[in-house]
C-alpha cells in the first residue's frame, strides 16, 4: 500500500475513482452532487493505493487561516475494515500540520460519528445537517493538542 498526497491531476483522478466507486453508484449520488465547488485542481487530497488501484481518499480544504475541513473520507468495500479510513485522515491531519491548520473540521454521516470520536473528534450534537443523502453533524479536532 502506498500513500499519496495527491497534488498531480492524475493522483487526484484517483481520489475521484474511488468517491465515484465507493458513493456515487451505492447512494445513486450524481457527479454533480459528488463533486462540488470544493473539488478544484488546487484541492489536496489524500490517496491509499494498492499495486495500481486507488482504494481510499480524503479531502482537504482550508474554512479560514486556523480551521481546515477533511471531507469526502472514503474507503472502498472491499477494503473496509483494515484501518484504512483511520490511516487516511491521520495523514490529511497530519499534511493540514504541515500547512498550519490548527483544527480540523469533519461534517459526519450520524452513523460515522464514533468512529471520529475514537480519533479525538468532538460533535456538536445540537447542530443536525440534514442533506438530500445523509444527516450529518458537525465535528472538530484541536490539531495541536494530537501528536
Amino acid at each position: 500500500m502506498q500513500i499519496i498526497r495527491a497534488t498531480k491531476t492524475a493522483e487526484q483522478a484517483g481520489a475521484y475513482y474511488v468517491r465515484i466507486q465507493a458513493m456515487a453508484r451505492k447512494h445513486h449520488i450524481t457527479l454533480y452532487a459528488e463533486f462540488d465547488e470544493h473539488d478544484t485542481p488546487d484541492t489536496k487530497y489524500i490517496v491509499f493505493v494498492d499495486d495500481y488501484l486507488p482504494v481510499a481518499t480524503c479531502r482537504l480544504y482550508a474554512i479560514d487561516d486556523e480551521r481546515v475541513m477533511l471531507g469526502r473520507i472514503v474507503v472502498l468495500p472491499e477494503y473496509r475494515r483494515q484501518g484504512l479510513g483511520t490511516r487516511v485522515v491521520e495523514e490529511a491531519e497530519k499534511w493540514a500540520k504541515e500547512l498550519g491548520y490548527q483544527k480540523a473540521v469533519v461534517e459526519s454521516r450520524d452513523n460515522k460519528t464514533l468512529f471520529y470520536e475514537k480519533m479525538g473528534y468532538t460533535a456538536d450534537y445540537t447542530q443536525k445537517i440534514v442533506g438530500e443523502t445523509f444527516t450529518c453533524y458537525r465535528m472538530e479536532k484541536d490539531l495541536m493538542l494530537s501528536r
